[in-house]
């Protein structure tokens, strides 16, 4: 028998290919007694107007399994949410690179879901990262990230001078477009754009990586994940610096406001079917034995 009773379909309906995959997917959930609940994000497809649907925050909180189909940044947005429910996730996908949604929607779809319906599966726990923004020592903003959070100077091609503290030491003051401050989980995404180190994600760390630092000594460093991050933007910066979290949420800050990164006490379990591999993963989507055969 199954451990999963319930099973939540999330995904967004602009996807191509995401109204097959959700057939085949109720194929085999009905096939195997399963209750379904799809996102309400996917009303709209056709054939799945009887379906229970549901919004987002409220699967979390009542399914077993949370599917999430899509490409990566489908998952990071459905992460935040589900994070907070303690709700395994298991991703199908359907945009590019794909390294946290690892199913393909091909043949191995049924077969793989299956194998993790049978209890065949591995768990990755993912941390995320707190973030609060503060504005003469009064909390005026708070988000959360999967992948990395990001403060930059809000405008293009102009620079943003700022300090940085962790586990409230000082480490050094510096103009640059900006600062990544990376989860294991999105070392392999902007920050590794950015120069930044690849993490295997089962590390305890974070990277902290400046962006076209006015330096040629700045570096990207690691340090231990339950640090404590402090970024202070100088007052006499004459725009308004933005924090953005995993590419899609963004507060704005003014200058001499704060950013305190701390490690989120919630982890994600992102599970994966049998013969999983973060270096397989990497090996495939960043191509890395292409030069043995080119």
């Amino acid at each position: 028998m199954t451990e999963f009773k319930r099973v939540g379909l999330l995904g967004r309906r602009e996807h191509p290919g995401v109204a097959h995959v959700v057939a085949e997917l109720l194929d085999l959930l009905d096939s195997r007694g399963i209750d379904v609940v799809l996102e309400d994000r996917l009303a709209t497809l056709a054939h799945f107007e009887t379906r229970a649907m549901q919004p987002r925050d409220a699967i979390g909180a009542n399914v077993d399994l949370a599917v999430v189909i899509g490409g990566d940044g489908s998952l990071l947005s459905a992460a935040r949410t589900l994070v907070r429910h303690d709700c395994p996730v298991i991703g199908i996908n359907r945009g590019r690179l794909g390294f946290l949604t690892d199913v393909s929607p091909d043949d191995e779809l049924v077969s793989h879901v299956t194998s993790v319906l049978d209890g065949n599966y591995s768990t990755d726990k993912r941390f995320l990262l707190d973030v609060e923004v503060y504005s003469d020592g009064v909390q005026t903003g708070q988000a959360e990230a999967l992948n990395d959070v990001v403060v930059n100077s809000g405008t293009s091609a102009q620079m943003i001078e700022f300090q940085l503290q962790v586990d409230d030491e000082f480490v050094y003051r510096m103009n640059a477009d900006g600062l990544i401050i990376a989860t294991p989980t999105g070392s392999t995404a902007y920050s590794m754009s950015a120069g930044g180190p690849i993490m295997n994600p089962k590390l305890d760390a974070v990277a902290l990586v400046p962006m076209f630092p006015h330096s040629l000594t700045s570096r990207p460093m690691v340090v231990h994940g339950e640090s404590e991050i402090r970024i202070d933007t100088l007052e006499r910066n004459k725009n308004n610096p933005l924090v953005t979290c995993d590419g899609q949420v963004s507060l704005t800050l003014k200058p001499g406001d704060s950013v305190l990164v701390r490690k989120k006490s919630r982890a994600l379990r992102l599970l994966h079917p049998p013969g999983y591999s973060f270096y397989a993963s990497c090996r495939d989507k960043l191509r890395w034995s292409d030069a043995l055969t080119s």
